[in-house]
């Protein structure tokens, strides 16, 4: 064999190992990426994963809402501010009762109102989903469930029990929000058939 011809053969390798390396590094970059990103927003990411269709799609959502929510001044809300939101919130609940389709129109408003009192811009349902999945990425799940069956109840498609579902669903939220300190509800909590 001539030097050439094993110069060639080094050169063939050198770039094989050089390109398994670099295909190594990449993928793990990227399964390191996903964890991070799996970890920071959980149900959220594999929500838009679903959504979009793949996992990098749904990576880039994610930075761009991360980069957005950078910009919002959020703040906890001042305590009168939150009994009153807490008062209005047990009147919305009451209101159930003899009125499950107002209730839930006003609990969605409300939850508006504590949002934007708290520094999140408040625009359509799915800015507003977007923005909160960066601070909230696992109750923000009750607010998609809650406007999923808003949006059934439009429709004419959701029955009384199907409303008392998305009160819960917007409770959760709404305890978030209004007290950083609550924990998230579960996604499908064991609750009594009153919306509390």
């Amino acid at each position: 064999m001539s030097s050439g011809s094993i110069f060639l053969i080094v050169a063939a390798i050198v770039v094989i190992v050089a390109i398994v390396v670099a295909t190594f590094i990449y993928y793990r970059q990227q399964a390191e990426r996903r964890h991070r990103f799996r970890g920071r927003f959980g149900p959220e990411y594999d929500r838009l994963v679903a959504v979009l269709g793949s996992a990098r799609a749904a990576e880039r959502e994610l930075e761009q809402r991360e980069r957005r929510a950078a910009t919002f001044h959020i703040r906890a809300l001042p305590l009168e501010d939150r009994e009153q939101f807490v008062t209005r919130w047990r009147q919305t609940q009451a209101e159930f009762v003899d009125n499950p389709k107002g209730s839930l129109a006003h609990a969605d408003e409300l939850l508006g109102e504590v949002m934007n009192a708290r520094g999140y811009p408040v625009q359509d349902f799915e800015q507003r989903a977007a923005d909160l999945s960066v601070d909230h990425p696992v109750v923000v799940q009750h607010y998609h469930a809650a406007h999923g069956i808003a949006l059934r109840h439009k429709k004419g498609e959701a029955t009384t029990e199907d409303l008392r579902q998305a009160m819960i669903h917007y409770r959760a939220l709404f305890q978030e929000l209004v007290d950083e300190a609550a924990p998230a509800a579960p996604l499908h909590p064991s609750v009594p058939h009153a919306a509390e």
